[in-house]
Parts: structure tokens; C-alpha cells; sequence
């Protein structure tokens, strides 16, 4: 297939075309299998970089989040290293902390979409990335162009803008806007599209079961839109879209249906001719089990570059994946035009975002002096504000609010804090519990906090205080629930100690009650008694000060949600 390398996104010069021609030409066949990898670097040392670059030349990076500094060093020993410049990349999600330690959050798809406000989606994009770029990084797997229309979606339940795919390609075009004036390349995800099956690929091979007509008016405008407004790469998600590649494919049986990654009907015909794609595929993770349990590894390398794909995301074994690719070579699954197509895609990349001229000037990695950027005061603002705009006042049934020192001094607290994901891997913040019972007292109220711990014959375990002996001690009670777990286990929904359990929301009937999620917002369907429900997609001290602010009526609830947060239950709305 012939590259357009003038058109868009890549909209190279002659002599762009010509670096990326010569550079082709010029390299070995090791050399070109380097090309096409991104690599995972997780705490390694300078030499251990090194010598990974020099023995496998691989074309991208991303890295876990380390300070500012460590990071910025770290990438001036990538590109120092790399014969070729090379693709950094970072998930700038929502905000800079998604691409560096310190960074700012600015607030996740969703708090964005709640702002109503395609103005923030550009700052999502420019703060974000800007913080990013001051490290050295050049390419954001962002934004997400996935569509909410299944609230138990385990994968994207706050990494989307919307469930309304015209506010989903609004504000996706703003985010894309915002990363290219701060200098990034944008990768949008996950095609054909996520938000309709509720696994998750990381476990399991997932659906999009939209029939042809469905998904052209949905995720098919949301991506030729971006297409057309210049987007310049696509992540592919491990998932099938089966009534298409029956469209494509005629004739497929229900197992030959593959996860699209691996799946030429769908990059092939649907991405690159029915829309008109012509920037860089890369695959997401190969770990994820929705690819691996579909096809052979030493298969599943050269296929997905034979599918359609022109980079593939982290090796698993360094050596055994070369090999792979060299083997598919040799036995055909992967002939070397479309191979050395796939490169092409790279290097042109690459010049697109004139990493080549950038090398000759020494500028691949920016002044140190940048560095002040990230966390900086000036993007904090920003984050305040975007998150004054987002949090969101779902119900208010039995109009409580608001609830404030003067009149509701005596507060019981109860919090619902697992992080799964996160906190396994050390990366949750302080207790939710701590920092909201300070965050009370500080403005003025009396908190007791709810003690699991105070054994079975306790009577607050047992829900065995007598009734009134509660009423008479509080005058409110407020339940805040922090569930930020990953794929489809449990986590992602409110767990009790035990059943009728003392924590559970019997007390709606006696006092005024205010639940307030700070993360998954549709927690609803696990307490839909409560009377007054809030969202504030963010578990961060700021978070918890704005929200405390609202309920006491010092500033006003603005956001408005954005997805089917009330769970398509009738109950949830009482």
C-alpha cells in the first residue's frame, strides 16, 4: 500500500520524506523489529536503559511516573542512546500527573465531560501535555473516543467524556487541539470502541455488539471526526466488533471473529478504507489476556503487524519477540513490504513531530529549566476550576442541602475507601477517612467516624445502638465512597462489612444523609436510598475541600452529568 506521507496527519516536506526515506533504507533488519516496539520502562537504572537501546534500538518508550527531574534525566538518556530519536509516550489521561509524578491532575474524562465545557477538554489537553512535554515526552494515548453506554463498563467507567458520542468527538477535537499547541502527538482509543461490555479486556476478549448502522452513527462519527480534524495515531482495543467483520468478512464463522488487533477487516477495511485513516496503529498491551488467549505469541507479534498495526505495545520476553517477528517473516505470516509499511509509519511519525530536525539541534529533550512547569500554581488554579465546574449534585430528593456547622454541627462520618488496583500497588493517597473528617472539623463541625474494628460484640458492629440514642447524638451523617478498582472484579462496586451491617445506610429514615462518590460515579446503584447524592470524580485534598464547601451551600453545584448515572434503574432517581 502506497503512504501518502504529504497528507494528513503526517503532512511531510520533501525533504521530511526524504529523512524517512533514507533512514529506511539505511537500516538493518534487527534495526527496522527495533523500530516498531514501544518499551516498558519501570525504576531502571542509566545503564540498564542503555544497554537495552543499544541492543534492541526499539522506537518507543513509556515509563512509570517518577519526579519531574528523574523523569526529564531519563529521557535525555533515551534519546542520547537511540540511533533513531525516539517516541516517548505517557497517558495523559487527566492531567499532567499522567505523564509525571508531580504533575497536576486536572480532572479525568468524565469531571471534564460534567463541565459542559469543551474549553476544559483543551485545557485537559494543553496544561496536561505541556507538563508532559517539559520532560521530554512527545506522544499522549489520549484522548479517549470511547462511549459510555453501559454504566457497568469496567474499564471506562471515568475515562470517557460522555454517553452521547456528539459531546464525546467535541470535546476529544478540544483535547487534541490542546496536546498539539503544547508540542504532543495524540493517540486516541481504544477502536472499534469500548463502553458496551461490561468485561474487560485486560481478562478477557470483549464486544462491541452495535449491529453496521448503529456503530457508523456512534463510535464511527466519533472517529472520522477526529480522523478528519487531524488526529495522529489510534490505539486498538482487544475487542470484537462482530457485525462488521460479518460486513467485511463475509462468510467468517463465529470463530474465526478475532479481537481487532488481530483483525484485518477492521484495520484494513474498516479503519484505513471506509475511514480514512492514514497516520500510526499501534496495538494497546500485549499482556492483555483479551489478545493473549485468542492466538499464540510467537503468532500473535508478526500478526498483528500483518493485520494492520505498525507498532506493538511492550515486549514480553525482548528476545523471544524479535524472534517471533523474524519468524513470521521467514514463514510468511508477515510479508517484508507490509513490514517495512509499518516502519515507514514510524519514521514518519517521527518526522511528523521533526524529532529527526530536533536531534541535529540537540533540542529532543527541553531545558531543565522547564521543569518549573509541572505542578506549577498557574495549572493548579486551572485544576480548581475545572473541578468547581465538575462536581455535581446528582439528587437533593428531600432537599437537605445545605448541611453546615450552624445547623448540623454533630456529623457521623462513614467512608467506603478501596482502591484496589491502586492501593495494592502503593499508590493510593492517605486515608479517604482522615482527610474528610479534617476537612469537617476544620470548617466547624464535630465527627465521630464509624470503627469496623469494634469487634463483634460491639454494638456499633451490630447495629444494636438503640435508634434513638443515635438521632439524639448526631444531626447528620455523611457517607463518602472512594471505589477505584480496575477491570471487573467487585472493587468497582460499594462493599459492606457485613449484611445489615451498620454502615449500610439504614439511617436515610432518622437523619439527614449525604453520599458523595470521588471517584466512580455510578455508585447510585448501590445506594439508591440515599436522598442526596454527589460526584466529584476526584479523591484529591481539593476535592474533598470543594465538595465540603457545596454541601454547606458556600459555593454552588455547576456540573452536570454527563452519563447514566442513575444507573437506568427507576429507584436510583427517589
Amino acid at each position: 500500500m502506497k503512504i501518502d506521507l504529504k497528507a494528513k496527519p503526517f503532512s511531510l516536506s520533501d525533504a521530511d520524506i526524504k529523512w524517512v526515506e533514507d533512514t529506511l533504507a539505511g537500516l538493518t533488519l534487527d534495526e527496522k523489529i527495533g523500530q516498531v516496539f514501544v518499551d516498558m520502562l519501570w525504576n531502571n537504572t542509566e545503564e540498564e536503559v542503555k544497554e537495552r537501546i543499544t541492543k534492541y534500538g526499539m522506537g518507543g518508550f513509556r515509563y512509570n511516573n517518577m519526579p519531574a527531574a528523574d523523569l526529564h534525566r531519563q529521557n535525555a538518556v533515551i534519546q542520547e542512546a537511540s540511533k533513531i530519536p525516539a517516541l516517548v509516550a505517557a497517558n495523559i489521561e487527566a492531567g499532567g500527573d499522567g505523564g509525571v509524578g508531580d504533575g497536576t491532575h486536572l480532572g479525568y474524562h468524565v469531571a471534564v465531560g460534567a463541565t459542559q465545557d469543551k474549553e476544559n477538554a483543551y485545557k485537559m489537553g494543553y496544561y496536561g501535555c505541556k507538563e508532559a512535554a517539559a520532560i521530554g515526552c512527545n506522544w499522549t494515548f489520549a484522548p479517549i473516543v470511547d462511549i459510555n453506554k453501559n454504566w457497568r463498563s469496567s474499564v471506562i467507567h471515568n475515562r470517557c467524556f460522555s454517553s452521547d458520542a456528539d459531546q464525546v468527538l467535541e470535546m476529544s477535537k478540544e483535547y487534541l487541539r490542546g496536546a498539539n499547541d503544547a508540542g504532543l502527538a495524540c493517540c486516541m482509543k481504544h477502536f472499534p470502541g469500548d463502553g458496551l461490555d461490561e468485561r474487560d479486556q485486560h481478562v478477557v476478549t470483549t464486544d462491541n455488539l452495535m449491529t453496521c448502522e448503529e456503530w457508523d452513527v456512534e463510535f464511527g462519527k466519533v472517529y472520522k471526526g477526529m480522523i478528519d480534524a487531524g488526529v495522529e495515531s489510534v490505539m486498538i482495543g482487544h475487542l470484537r466488533l462482530p457485525e462488521y467483520q460479518r460486513r467485511l468478512k463475509p462468510g467468517i464463522k463465529d470463530n474465526e471473529i478475532m479481537p481487532a488487533t488481530i483483525a484485518p477487516e477492521l484495520l484494513q477495511g474498516l479503519l484505513r478504507e471506509q475511514l480514512g485513516f492514514n497516520g500510526l496503529i499501534i496495538t494497546d498491551a500485549t499482556h492483555m489476556v483479551g489478545l493473549t488467549s485468542m492466538i499464540r505469541r510467537e503468532d500473535m507479534i508478526p500478526t498483528t503487524i500483518a493485520a494492520g498495526c505498525d507498532m506493538i505495545l511492550y515486549y514480553r520476553d525482548k528476545e523471544e519477540d524479535t524472534q517471533a517477528l523474524k519468524t513470521g517473516l521467514e514463514n510468511g505470516t508477515l510479508t517484508m513490504e507490509r513490514f517495512d509499511e509499518a516502519v515507514t509509519r514510524v519514521l514518519a511519525f517521527k518526522a511528523m513531530l521533526k524529532l529527526h530536525t530536533k536531534k541535529e539541534e540537540g533540542t529532543l529533550i527541553p531545558s531543565a529549566e522547564g521543569l518549573s512547569t509541572v505542578g506549577c500554581e498557574e495549572h493548579k488554579e486551572v485544576a480548581k476550576d475545572i473541578m468547581d465546574k465538575a462536581i455535581t449534585l446528582v439528587k437533593n430528593t428531600k432537599n437537605q442541602l445545605p448541611i453546615k456547622p450552624e445547623t448540623h454541627k454533630r456529623i457521623m462520618l462513614y467512608t467506603v475507601d478501596n482502591t484496589g488496583f491502586a492501593g495494592k500497588m502503593g499508590m493510593a493517597k492517605a486515608s479517604l477517612e482522615d482527610r474528610v473528617k479534617a476537612e469537617l472539623e476544620a470548617q466547624g463541625f464535630e465527627v465521630d467516624v464509624f470503627d469496623p474494628a469494634a469487634g463483634l460484640n460491639g454494638k456499633q458492629l451490630l447495629a444494636m445502638t438503640p435508634v434513638k440514642e443515635f438521632v439524639d447524638k448526631y444531626d447528620a451523617v455523611m457517607l463518602f465512597v472512594n471505589v477505584n478498582g480496575f477491570s471487573m472484579s467487585n472493587v468497582r462496586r460499594i462493599t459492606w462489612n457485613m449484611p445489615m451491617g451498620p454502615e449500610i445506610p439504614w439511617y436515610v429514615t432518622e437523619l439527614p444523609t449525604v453520599c458523595v462518590s470521588v471517584h466512580n460515579p455510578f455508585h447510585l446503584i448501590d445506594v439508591p436510598m440515599v436522598p442526596t447524592y454527589i460526584n466529584t470524580y476526584a479523591d484529591n485534598d481539593e476535592a474533598i475541600h470543594q465538595v465540603v464547601q457545596k454541601i454547606m451551600g458556600k459555593s454552588e453545584f455547576k456540573g452536570v452529568s454527563s452519563v447514566d448515572v442513575f444507573c437506568s434503574s427507576w429507584d436510583t432517581r427517589l
